[in-house]
């Protein structure tokens, strides 16, 4: 295995700083337990409800399901550990826990929705819009381009790959439509966009503001629909994230061009603005924009972080739908922010010199790390082998500034 070999790489060795109570996203009372309602129950029930003695052997924290766990293990450098025995078991649960309720997520310009399991566990659902082997269209704008499930399993893999892990763990996932969305929902401006198509399939469009009618509906074959399902984050209620506009945001119109467009000497005044002008900020969005140009995303009009740390802590990656649409073209626009700041953290640039290499080459790791998705194959060959060209220009750009 050449991921197990790169997990096991000096460069993917490197301790992060010591986690003091401060540092985490939250500070769990260790008796505190949850428990089965019943022996044939899949329910899950707080400590008030649950009988007061654990197994032997066993801690409060054990009783917790797997997402619960992924969000206490949030803390200010990392959204999950490196080597995490929870990443299979919670990738799992989401491919194959029971599906308790299916509702629209509200906002956003295409249609999504938020999966409940039964130990209280939720996911965003992101149906399948196009085959894997259909390029966005030249004549697309990047803002009215499909938002594709498998990118989204993709980048989660990629971003372990890059050792950042600041996107939330995603698996693809076959749900029936009928039984697992129409069924069960109890959202009404939902259930009345089910319908029968002409061949016989189960379709419904639900309520958004772009790609929702019944020219753009979602059908299932008859029934049987893909689609990446992403473990959400700690309610807002409970976890506060703020939510930052990127400096190299794109205009989001069809003829103007944003002042970094027309600027090259525009990182010398994001250097000076907060929060960019202290600490590893803008560092940390060079990070994500190498990312965004590996995967051709340029949909990153804002990033977000948790509010509890302040400006000292890592970005979320968050909303990758738009990356793979393009494997024969390279949109090096996305690494602005790379070239007009010639700056890169020294551990990110010899990481990817090291996926460059044979051993530890890019596409065959994420090739590797992508086969065990249940929706398997994620990517086409041409997507994969458009990353090891991409990784090129990256460190190509990187060399130019060096010099």
């Amino acid at each position: 295995s050449k991921l197990a070999a790169l997990f096991k790489h000096p460069l993917y060795n490197i301790p992060i700083p010591e986690v003091m109570e401060k540092d985490k996203l939250f500070v769990v009372n260790p008796m505190e337990k949850f428990s089965l309602r019943s022996s044939g129950s899949d329910e899950w029930v707080s400590s008030s409800k649950a009988e007061t003695l654990l197994p032997t052997g066993k801690t409060a924290y054990d009783t917790y399901p797997t997402w619960l766990k992924f969000h206490i293990g949030i803390n200010r450098y990392e959204l999950y550990p490196r080597q995490d025995p929870l990443m299979p078991v919670l990738l799992q649960d989401l491919a194959t826990q029971r599906i308790v309720s299916s509702v629209q997520k509200s906002g956003g310009t295409q249609l999504k929705l938020i999966m409940t399991f039964p130990n209280y566990g939720q996911a965003l659902f992101k149906p399948m819009k196009q085959a894997r082997d259909q390029e966005t269209p030249t004549d697309f704008f990047y803002f009215s381009d499909f938002e594709r499930h498998n990118a989204e399993i993709a980048a989660f893999h990629l971003d372990r790959i890059l050792d950042f892990r600041r996107i939330p763990p995603v698996s693809g996932r076959l749900v029936n439509i009928t039984k697992e969305i129409r069924d069960i929902t109890t959202d009404r401006k939902l259930a009345k966009t089910f319908f029968i198509s002409p061949a016989g399939n189960i379709c419904f469009y639900g309520e958004c503001s772009y790609y929702c009618s019944t020219e753009h509906a979602l059908c299932g074959r008859p029934d049987l629909l893909e689609g990446s399902m992403a473990a959400l984050l700690p309610d807002k209620t409970l976890a506060k994230r703020r939510s930052w506009r990127s400096p190299w945001r794109r205009s989001y119109h069809k003829s103007k061009k944003a002042e970094w467009e027309l600027n090259p000497s525009y990182c010398s005044q994001v250097r000076e603005m907060p929060p960019y002008n202290r600490g590893h900020r803008l560092l940390d969005l060079i990070d994500m924009a190498v990312l965004d140009f590996l995967m051709g995303n340029m949909d990153r009009h804002h990033y977000e972080t948790f509010e509890k740390f302040g400006n000292d802590t890592f970005l979320l990656h968050l909303d990758n739908g738009r990356g793979f649409g393009t494997h024969s073209r390279d949109e090096l626009s996305i690494l602005a922010p790379l070239q007009q700041c010639c700056s890169i953290k020294k551990l990110t640039y010899l990481r990817l010199q090291l996926l460059a290499t044979q051993p530890y080459r890019l596409s065959d790791l994420l090739r590797e790390a992508l086969a065990a998705d249940p929706l398997a194959p994620i990517l086409t060959e041409p997507h994969l082998q458009a990353l090891d060209r991409r990784l090129g220009k990256v460190l190509a750009v990187v060399g130019r500034c060096l010099a």
